[in-house]
């Protein structure tokens, strides 16, 4: 047994347990009688184990005896320890741990241990006492105080709420009775649950109790609430947080994790699994806009450790609210792993259900409780402010709405008023009316209300103020507005109220505002109650004229006096366009500048001007102010660059700079050079030179070098190089010659002074370069080259080469040798060479000399080549006739120096045609299909020259006469034509094609048909029309004449076939046949013939354009069939004709008697049903076409089966 005890201000709340349903509550606990309530109470926590009993006497003497397991809680009115009789066999020990106090009452001997339990995590509001545990006079009484586990420590609870409980009572066992249904759910823990409480039993007794820490405070919290309910109210929470508890450590006492994890048995994957269920949630601390929620977690096992050490992870509690009852929207409003929760915002007088669910994050499923409230009635909302509904000088009516009740009617409104005095508020009406007229009132007066309802609950809080104003007359004449400060856009001004105005409304002004110049008069610019206005976005240095209106509920004033105010101008632009005025000097500019664009409305008074060297950075000097527009500056360096810049400024102030201008003084030229060095070896046509930089450069870099070269003392000299770089070469030299050279820098003021002379020697070389040969003719086939020796350089020259060729850039050498001529043979007439020739000697080989150009003298010209005969179908321009012309072509041949002037050409029995100088010719009159033989020659002003080679031709035989041309089958729509012979013999011989053509209604023939047949049918004609036809045939020798123009007739068309005649027996010798009518065909009129059939004999029995005949006398039971046809009749010029259309389908006809028509009729009509009627062509196709398809399938099927695979 152990017994907790902690100190406290007030009974701190406690849960309710078993015990309590059997006690009732301490009276001044009930009815809030504070003097009763000792000052300072200690909370004693008695923990019976299993096989105790607890005995405790009641206050009308009798023994109560509680047995374990069980958690007494006692509390001591004074705060004394009470007195433990232990049973024999047992010893008593006062524990003290972190500042708590437990009394362990343990056996003498070691072999009895006892498991401990879990700790209490929070406690009820209230807490409720035995009335038989009341303490007496003479002697400290403990009363047992429902609840479990251990008090936590320092908790402090506020006062307890005034008593408003809500009643809802639940039957319960208590005593042994709970205990057995305890066991009894504890029957009911999966196997293995049950078997982790049983090895945590086992694993208790065989430990040290005084050495095993207390459980999880989680678990106690769970066990806690699992007996939240009590009976007397719905719920009950603290209002504060959760009371936070201190984590007790793992017992070193436990079994390892291996044997747990070893069982082999599967661990629950649902919160269910493990028969946790939330205890329904507790209400307390009830008010009308909030409540405090708390509610617990029970396990249904015999074992008393908390979930906490069952479950995997943390419980996670959802609470949601809703006041559409049960099945109303739900939401939520608190999410945590705390056991209680307040709910704030509600409405008074409200039902609300409140739902508590329970999740363990790594479990699947959730557990959930239900509760319901309702909140209390308080005083009305504050009410809106009442309106002003009418008025006059000396009454104001007002009105106002009611509030809400909150749960209570509303019985009465509280209006105030402060009197017009602006003082404290004072009634001024209190009833149930929602208007009333106060009268008696001061004109122009201003008067604040406010509104108040009040039930029997109590008064709300007073509506917002509001001023009205009872009737006056209007405000006198304000004084003018009066300038505060100017700028350049905007103007500030003020104005004071009216000085003899009595009114205590407050006014409205006006302020109207005209531009000077515009024209457009006084508008309004502001309008308020302000006495000040600041006017923006005005135009600067601008006079503006203003006055003001005073405003109140009963009109305008009469404007002020005008007045008139000037915004102030602004800082001037920047001056423009700064330049330089004639030319810039060494040690002086002159820079001139135009007025700004924009003096800011002030006259410009003063210029700046500025000035800054370029290796000084941003270092500006004043080298200028005045009111001049130009200025020289002087005492500057030359060739430096310098910047300038420029602003003004007025009475304002200064402006922005202008842009930059950058100048830069004239430069000096520069100082003397050092005489230049030979860079590397001499060698015998050039040297290599180099020098360094001048020691001065006139103030600017050096642009360029230049130097001058003497061949001696007594010669000129003159320059040989120019430019920019350090080093130079210097050419065409000779070798073994001396040289002097001078060198002189310019920059862009001139050039300096030569520097000192320097002399360098070239080295020998190979000969000069040669002179351009002489070339002589001796004949077309020969020349003789002849050429001057050059000067040798110093060393003989050992030999010479001889180039030559018929192109400059690509000749061969043809002699080498030391004699200076050369005699080259087997040359081509009329022909160009070129030649050159190059010295040699020791030094090495010099540059050849000068080309020379030599063309032998000209001849006849050559045999043409690639004479051939062209195909007139790829001519441009087609052959007149190409059965008598043919047309050859040819390639111009050498001309040798002399231009063709014309070719001979050779044909037939030596016949001969001269033609220009062209490359094609055509040969006419020729006889058709011969064969010739041709060839060509070139002539120019020496002579003709060779024939070309023979070549065969042939000419093509005559194209052939049009056939004549007739019509065969003639009908209303088309027309067959015929031409020629049509046998298969002559198709298969004959090359010819014909082109057929037919007139159209302009006049113009156009082809129908082009082909090789001789028949062609033309369809889509009209009836009874004449058409026009011409014929050609042609073949390849060219396309014949045209035929003579044919004209056949289309005939007119026959009538269309009728529908079978019906016949009707209108008496026993008498019927009537009948037939459908046809419209006339462009005006020709229609007849029908009438034929009758009996048995083989055929008769035409009616002709005319009547749709009807009557044909009597025949004879009875026999067989009649009847037809009919449509014909056209028109006229032509042999007279009336007839065309007849196709018959009709027979319609039978059986003579009977009368009496036997009726009863054969549904005979009839049934066999005419039976009669299968016959295919027509469109259903006859698709059955063939059907057929192939089936057909073509099976074919593929077999193939793919038996031949491909």
């Amino acid at each position: 047994m152990i017994i907790s005890a902690m100190m406290a201000d007030q009974p701190p709340p406690l849960e309710a347990t078993p015990l309590l349903n059997e006690v009732s509550l301490l009276p001044h606990m009930v009815n809030g009688d504070s003097t009763q309530q000792p000052l300072y109470l200690q909370v004693i926590l008695v923990q019976v184990n299993p096989g105790e009993t607890f005995t405790i006497r009641t206050e009308d003497g009798q023994i109560q005896c509680i047995q374990g397991p069980a958690h007494v809680p006692m509390v001591s009115p004074n705060g004394s320890v009470p007195p433990i009789f232990v049973p024999p066999g047992y010893m008593s020990q006062v524990v003290e741990e972190n500042g708590v106090r437990k009394v362990l009452v343990l056996p003498h001997s070691a072999d009895y241990h006892q498991a401990m339990h879990p700790q209490l995590s929070h406690i009820a509001h209230y807490i409720h006492h035995h009335p038989a545990l009341l303490p007496h006079p003479a002697h400290p009484v403990y009363s047992p105080v429902p609840g479990t586990g251990e008090m936590p420590q320092f908790m402090h609870q506020p006062p307890p709420h005034p008593p408003h409980i809500y009643q809802e009572q639940e039957p319960r066992s208590h005593g042994r009775s709970s205990f057995i249904q305890r066991e009894e759910r504890a029957m009911k823990v999966p196997d293995p649950v049950r078997k982790r409480l049983k090895d945590r039993q086992i694993t208790g007794h065989n430990n040290n109790k005084l050495n095993s820490p207390p459980s999880s405070p989680h678990k106690a919290q769970l066990a806690a609430n699992a007996h939240i309910q009590n009976g007397y109210s719905k719920g009950q929470h603290l209002p504060g947080g959760p009371i936070k508890l201190k984590q007790a450590a793992k017992s070193r006492g436990s079994p390892p994790a291996d044997n747990e994890a070893g069982d082999g048995e599967t661990e629950p994957k649902k919160l269910q699994d493990f028969n946790v269920s939330v205890t329904k949630p507790a209400v307390s601390a009830l008010e009308a806009r909030s409540a405090c929620l708390s509610w617990g977690v029970g396990m249904g096992t015999a074992n008393q450790e908390s979930p906490a050490s069952l479950l995997p992870g943390p419980l996670v509690y959802e609470v949601a609210v809703s006041n559409g009852g049960k099945n109303g929207n739900f939401k939520q409003v608190y999410t945590g792993e705390a056991a209680s929760c307040s709910l704030t915002d509600l409405r008074p007088a409200t039902d609300y259900h409140v739902r508590v669910s329970a999740t363990c994050p790594p479990l699947e499923g959730s557990i959930c409780e239900l509760v319901s409230f309702t909140t209390q009635s308080c005083e009305p909302d504050t009410p809106a402010a009442p309106r002003l509904t009418n008025r006059s000088r000396t009454w104001l009516n007002l009105q106002w709405k009611a509030a809400s009740d909150n749960g209570s009617k509303i019985n009465g409104f509280l209006l105030e008023w402060d009197e017009g005095k602006q003082g404290p508020f004072k009634e001024c009406y209190s009833g149930y009316f929602k208007q009333y007229k106060l009268t008696k009132l001061t004109p122009s007066t201003k008067y604040a209300f406010r509104l108040a309802a009040k039930n029997d609950m109590g008064m709300s809080g007073f509506s917002e103020t509001v001023v009205f104003y009872t009737s006056g007359s209007v405000p006198p004449t304000p004084l003018p507005p009066r300038l505060v400060q100017s700028g350049i856009t905007w103007l500030s001004l003020e104005w004071s109220p009216p000085n003899d105005n009595s009114s205590d409304e407050t006014l409205t002004y006006c302020l109207e505002m005209e531009e000077e110049g515009s024209g457009y008069g006084f508008k309004p610019k502001h309008n308020g109650e302000e006495l000040t206005c600041t006017l923006k976005n005005l135009r600067r240095n601008t006079s503006y004229k203003f006055r003001v209106f005073a405003f109140n509920s009963e009109g305008r004033s009469n404007p002020s006096n005008v007045v008139q105010y000037a915004t102030s101008p602004d800082r001037p632009g920047p001056p423009c366009k700064l330049s330089v005025k004639g030319k810039i000097h060494a040690h002086n500019v002159k820079v001139t500048w135009d007025a700004p664009k924009d003096n800011g409305g002030a006259e410009v008074s003063k210029y700046f001007l500025e000035i800054s060297e370029t290796s000084n950075g941003n270092r500006w000097d004043v080298i200028y102010s005045g009111s001049s527009k130009e200025h020289v500056c002087d005492h500057l360096k030359p060739g430096t660059v310098y910047r300038l810049r420029l602003y003004c400024a007025n009475a304002v102030g200064s402006s922005q700079v202008s842009d930059i201008l950058t100048v830069q003084t004239a430069v000096v030229p520069p100082g003397p050079c050092h005489p230049p060095r030979l860079a590397g070896k001499a060698r015998p046509r050039d040297l290599s030179l180099q020098w360094a930089y001048p020691p001065s450069d006139g103030g600017t870099s050096v642009t360029s070098y230049t130097v001058e070269m003497a061949k001696s003392d007594q010669e000129d000299r003159g320059p040989v190089y120019q430019g920019p770089e350090l080093e130079c070469t210097v050419s065409n030299l000779l070798p073994g010659q001396t040289y002097s050279f001078w060198i002189k820098a310019a920059n862009k003021a001139g050039c300096g002074p030569f520097s000192e002379k320097s002399e360098f020697c070239t080295a020998p070389g190979p000969p000069e370069r040669c002179k351009m040969p002489l070339l002589s003719c001796k004949s077309a086939n020969c020349i003789l080259a002849n050429w001057e020796a050059p000067m040798c350089n110093g060393s003989e020259i050992t030999e010479y080469r001889l180039e030559w060729g018929r192109m400059e850039g690509c000749m061969q050498i043809v002699y080498t040798g030391s004699c200076p001529s050369y005699e080259i043979k087997g040359l081509t007439a009329a022909t160009t060479y070129y030649c050159r020739v190059q010295a040699v000697n020791t030094a090495g080989a010099g540059l050849f000399g000068d080309t020379a150009v030599v063309t032998t003298p000209a001849s006849v010209p050559a045999a043409v080549t690639s004479l051939h005969v062209l195909d007139g179908d790829l001519l441009e321009t087609p052959l007149p006739s190409p059965s008598e012309c043919l047309a050859i072509a040819w390639k111009e041949p050498c001309c040798n120096g002399s231009d063709i002037t014309g070719y001979n050409i050779e044909y037939g029995e030596k016949q001969q045609l001269t033609v220009d100088c062209v490359t094609s010719c055509i040969l006419e009159n020729l006889i058709p299909d011969r064969a010739y033989r041709i060839r060509i020659q070139a002539i120019n002003s020496l002579g003709a020259g060779p024939f070309s080679q023979s070549i065969k031709a042939k000419t093509k035989p005559p194209p052939p006469n049009p056939p004549h041309l007739e019509c065969v089958v003639f009908s209303p729509q088309s027309l067959k034509l015929k031409w020629g012979d049509g046998s298969s013999k002559a198709l298969a011989t004959e090359t010819s094609q014909f082109n057929l053509q037919m007139e159209d209604k302009l006049s113009r023939f156009f082809t129908i048909y082009n082909g090789p047949c001789h028949t062609y049918k033309v369809q889509r004609l009209n009836e009874s029309t004449t058409y026009n036809f011409r014929i050609q045939a042609y073949n390849d020798a060219g396309e014949g004449p045209f035929s003579d123009v044919y004209s056949f007739a289309t005939t007119k068309s026959p009538p269309s076939a009728l529908k079978a005649p019906k016949v009707q027996q209108i008496e026993d010798n008498l019927c009537e046949v009948t037939w459908e009518t046809l419209p006339p065909m462009r005006g020709d009129s229609i007849v029908y013939i009438l034929q009758l059939t009996n048995g083989r004999e055929t008769d035409q029995v009616y002709k005319g354009p009547e749709t009807s005949f009557s044909f009597a006398n025949f004879q009875t039971n026999c067989e009649y069939r009847f037809r009919v046809c449509a014909g056209r009749q028109f006229q032509d010029a042999t007279g009336l004709q007839e065309v007849y259309g196709p018959y009709s389908p027979s319609t039978t006809f059986s003579s009977q008697r009368q009496e036997l028509i009726l009863q054969c009729a549904n005979a009839t009509t049934e066999a005419t049903k039976t009669k299968r009627k016959p295919l027509t062509d469109e259903q006859f196709a698709i059955l063939l076409l059907v057929i192939f398809a089936v057909v073509a399938f099976l074919f593929a099927v077999v193939i793919q089966y038996f031949v491909i695979k």
